[in-house]
């Protein structure tokens, strides 16, 4: 898949900013669902499929988007890095990017490692959309959540894990067939804001039936 030919006008007509976008991953998600995707990141992003702006995401400007997406980095909270070295040596741009988006007024999604403190509106894996990859995401959300059930996750014999996650077959199993294996180390399935965007858009509808 060459995910860079594809047409960057969607059906549904709205804007998604993804703020700490990587390579991609969820923002493809946003376009599966018919959103016009652009991201930002602090660093170069040659293997990003869609309109891309190398910035600060605590200052890059939210205005003309419909929703925005951040996926603040995950060092300072995850459980891999107390294994590593010191959580402490991580900045915590969780924090002041919530009080941000609150800020925004706009709808908003938040996504990081399942030891972050977020509020796990959604709690997702890769089993659960019958991927076969063990990869727990917590979204915290504008709306707080809702929409349709999802089966439990499901570890099953012989399902790619976390060290598994440097190889080519993880990021293959994850959708991300366009970025290397280096850049899925930092990667989220498209299918968890592909589900999301999903609800998010019809919660949207009911309200303003």
């Amino acid at each position: 898949m060459n995910a860079r030919v594809l047409p960057l006008r969607r059906p549904n007509g709205l804007r998604v900013l993804d703020l700490c976008c990587g390579a991609d991953g969820l923002s493809m998600g946003y376009y599966l669902a018919g959103f016009d995707v652009t991201g930002v990141d602090h660093r170069p992003q040659p293997n990003y499929p869609f309109t891309f702006h190398q910035g600060d995401a605590l200052t890059f400007p939210l205005d003309g988007f419909d929703l925005v997406h951040a996926s603040w980095p995950c060092q300072r909270f995850a459980r891999v890095t107390g294994w590593r070295g010191n959580r402490a040596d991580h900045p915590d741009l969780l924090s002041p990017g919530r009080t941000r988006l609150k800020a925004s007024g706009l709808p908003w999604v938040m996504e990081n490692v399942a030891e972050a403190p977020l509020r796990p509106d959604y709690l997702l894996c890769g089993t659960q959309f019958g991927l076969n990859i063990r990869r727990h995401r917590t979204f915290e959300t504008s709306w707080g959540g809702g929409g349709d059930l999802l089966p439990p996750c499901w570890h099953r014999k012989g399902l790619l894990a976390f060290e598994h996650k440097g190889e080519r077959a993880y990021a293959d199993a994850m959708g991300c067939t366009w970025m290397t294996s280096i850049e899925a180390r930092q990667a989220v399935p498209p299918a968890y804001t592909h589900w999301i965007a999903t609800q998010y858009l019809a919660l949207e509808g009911k309200a303003a039936a």
